[in-house]
């Protein structure tokens, strides 16, 4: 049966049996047209020489899965056909790739693809946050300790950088009290101050990424947004590494998203595996009992991974019916599992010391 095998500088038609080439219909020496022609391949599109070799044969067989809907796919080593029969040479493969990368760095870049980046900037952006809110916390702590029972995070950050002294901020908070803390001069407050204005940036940095996100999240994926809400769908994209990796995932790896450490730990000593990652997050999993957490973990899974494909290939908004479904499984779940597993108890040594032979 003959099969299709394309290839950098042509598209083959061979004899699966005998390997010898049926029909052939060769690149452009165009290293452009020809990167074209490879991009389309790479976004998994089938090009013209395809489809015309396709339709030689009533049945063939393909050899990229890309190809199915023109054949079956099936293993062939085409090891045999080389660009150098056909008068391509190395420095043409080198001029046509150059093309090609130019040409796939330039295209459009997906809203999912930005999601991902704003996510891991934000998550960068909160662990700044952190790391500076515990500095200026044992810094400033030293001048004022008891502003730390009066303020947090933000407003702590806020008064320190507008105020610097504890006159001024005691004065805003309408407080009266005699601090412990020891005095800075001028150089000292200004140099906190400075701090937690840095610390205020950072803040606001990370409340403009969220809005970002939360516009990103809702037009790029709205079954997703309706089924498990904003943030969960964008932290689950970006673990995913972009929308159309999440909907190639099986249901599985999507309920462990997030978990890799202590799926790794699992394999590496045999400790208890994990029952969810990131989608711990959902309110329904996170207030269920423990026993109950496995099942409706994987019911969320399922649900979100038909969200997902949904969103990445065009497909109805059907948001709403997946959560009611969601929501009906975890009452069922409730309803069949509502005591906890009875635990099997060990057995009782007989007589002696611990370890030690039983008395006769």
């Amino acid at each position: 049966m003959p099969i299709l095998v394309t290839k950098w500088f042509g598209v083959f038609l061979v004899d699966d049996r005998t390997g010898r080439i049926l029909d052939k219909r060769l690149m452009p020496q165009d290293p452009a047209e020809t990167a074209a022609k490879l991009a389309e391949i790479q976004r998994g599109g089938i090009i013209p020489e395809e489809r015309e070799l396709a339709s030689k044969a009533e049945k063939i067989t393909v050899s990229d899965r890309r190809q199915s809907e023109l054949g079956r796919p099936a293993l062939f080593d085409s090891s045999f056909i080389t660009p150098e029969k056909f008068g391509f040479s190395g420095d043409a493969m080198h001029e046509v790739m150059l093309c090609l990368g130019r040409l796939r760095t330039s295209e459009p870049i997906s809203r999912d693809k930005n999601l991902v980046q704003a996510i891991r900037g934000l998550d960068d952006l909160i662990e700044t946050a952190n790391l500076l809110n515990e500095r200026l916390h044992e810094w400033y702590g030293m001048h004022f300790p008891e502003l730390a029972d009066l303020a947090k995070d933000r407003r702590y950050a806020d008064l320190v950088a507008k105020h610097g002294e504890r006159g001024g901020i005691l004065e805003e908070l309408g407080v009266e009290l005699e601090s412990m803390g020891s005095e800075f001069d001028g150089e000292d407050l200004k140099a906190a101050s400075r701090l937690a204005d840095t610390l205020c940036i950072v803040y606001d940095e990370r409340e403009r990424t969220e809005e970002y996100i939360s516009v990103i999240v809702a037009a790029a994926c709205p079954n997703m947004c309706a089924l498990l809400d904003g943030p969960l769908s964008a932290r689950l994209i970006s673990l995913a590494g972009g929308l159309d990796r999440l909907a190639s995932l099986p249901s599985s790896t999507v309920q462990l998203l997030g978990a890799e450490k202590a799926m790794f730990r699992h394999l590496r000593s045999g400790k208890k595996p994990p029952k969810h990652g990131v989608i711990y997050q959902h309110p329904e999993i996170h207030r269920a009992p423990y026993w109950q957490r496995g099942n409706i973990s994987r019911a969320l899974a399922g649900k979100a991974l038909i969200a997902a494909k949904l969103d990445a290939f065009g497909g109805e908004f059907m948001g709403d019916a997946l959560k009611a479904e969601f929501e009906s499984r975890v009452q069922d779940i409730k309803r069949r599992y509502p005591e906890p597993p009875v635990r099997p108890q060990k057995p009782k040594r007989q007589g002696g010391k611990p370890g030690g032979r039983p008395r006769r």
